[in-house]
Formats: C-alpha cells, sequence, structure tokens
C-alpha cells in the first residue's frame, strides 16, 4: 500500500478530491434545485432523480468541456509555440527531448507497441493525448447541448413558453454564453500559470523553475 501511494499519491489525491467535490456538488445543486420548486409550488425532486435531469447534466458538462478544451488546446499550443523563460514552454532556441522522431527507436525492446509498429499506429500515438482531450471534450460539449436543452425545456414549460430542439437551443446565446464564461476563465489562468511562472519559484514543484534558475531559463530542468 505504501509504494502504491508513493508512485500513484498524486494521481488519487486528485481524483479523490474530484470525487469529493462532485459529491458535494450534487448535493447542494439538488437542495438549490428543490428550493427553486418550491419556489415555483412544483413537487420535490428527489436526489437520483436530479442527478439524471437536464439541471445537474448542464452544469456538469459545461464546466468539463472548458477543462478539457483548455487541456486539448494547451497541448497543441505548447508542440510549436514558445514563452521565453516560462517553465510551461520548451525552450525557443534548441531541440527537446519531445521533439525526437520515434522512429529512430523502433527497433527498441522497450518501446511502446505503436512505435514499433510505425505508420498510422505510430501516428495516432504520437498525437494521443491531444486527440484524448480532444474526444474528451466533443462528448462534453455535447453532454451540456443536452442537458442545457433539457434544462432550457424545463424553464420554458414552467413559464408556458415554447420548447426548443438541441440544434435550436445549441444556436441560442444562451448556450453559447454557458460556455464563453467559462472558456474565458479557463485560459485566464493558464495564461496566468505562464507568465507568473517566469518570475515565481514553488520548491519542489515540476511546474516550477529551479528557485535559484534565472528568470530567462526555460523549463524546470
Amino acid at each position: 500500500m505504501r509504494r502504491i501511494w508513493r508512485n500513484n499519491g498524486l494521481s488519487i489525491t486528485v481524483f479523490g478530491l474530484f470525487i469529493i467535490f462532485l459529491v458535494g456538488q450534487s448535493l447542494t445543486g439538488w437542495l438549490v434545485e428543490n428550493h427553486e420548486r418550491y419556489q415555483h409550488h412544483s413537487p420535490p425532486i428527489e436526489l437520483l432523480a436530479y442527478l439524471a435531469s437536464g439541471s445537474f447534466l448542464e452544469v456538469t458538462a459545461e464546466n468539463w468541456e472548458s477543462e478539457f478544451l483548455q487541456m486539448f488546446i494547451y497541448v497543441v499550443f505548447t508542440a510549436f509555440l514558445f514563452q521565453r523563460g516560462s517553465s510551461e514552454s520548451k525552450s525557443p532556441d534548441e531541440p527537446e527531448e519531445v521533439d525526437r522522431d520515434p522512429g529512430q527507436s523502433r527497433s527498441k525492446s522497450d518501446v511502446p507497441w505503436p512505435v514499433r509498429r510505425g505508420g498510422l499506429a505510430m501516428k495516432v500515438y504520437e498525437n494521443s493525448l491531444s486527440l484524448a482531450f480532444l474526444l474528451l471534450f466533443i462528448i462534453s460539449f455535447v453532454m451540456h447541448a443536452y442537458g442545457g436543452t433539457a434544462q432550457f425545456n424545463e424553464e420554458n414549460l414552467l413559464h408556458g413558453e415554447r420548447t426548443l430542439t438541441v440544434g435550436e437551443y445549441v444556436m441560442s446565446s444562451r448556450f453559447w454564453y454557458e460556455s464563453f464564461q467559462n472558456w474565458q476563465s479557463e485560459f485566464l489562468a493558464i495564461g496566468s500559470m505562464v507568465v507568473l511562472s517566469i518570475f515565481l519559484r514553488q520548491r519542489g514543484s515540476p511546474e516550477s523553475k529551479p528557485v535559484d534558475a534565472p528568470n530567462h531559463k526555460t523549463g524546470g530542468g
């Protein structure tokens, strides 16, 4: 157990916090939903029904969508864009290990199988991180669209107004307002990380340069 924690402590802690906060969101969101139903003289909803509702799906997917979009764009952009002095950037002056041609290592016994196979398998594998985040973004985007439509239509029915299809909702200003308000905050956060890591340090963190490194030095090594 100690070895498992030593080797996987970061992922265990992060996903543990994710579960804790998701449970917190679920319970508090359920209470808010029932309070709003009370104000509209509607019957309360059970917790499991709330978790399957458009209200819960929309607000959850809306946040996931922005996170995965941020990570997809960040992974892709850092492959060819630079910020001198930032620990989040490669050096603009010299090639790094992540730039080497994987095809030159195909004969090694311990390389991942897509590298040994080459061709399309290696091409997909060498872009698999960005593709995974892109897929997660698309899934979250679709969840947001369907959840948002369900929530919007439920609100409209309470007020005697017409409902929308998923396509109509995606074309509405409300859908894009929900998306843009999260997207802008994600890029503000990552932009701040890129710039602040030029001048500020956190000893022991791989996201920081060494404390005694000059500001113009790129990377943490």
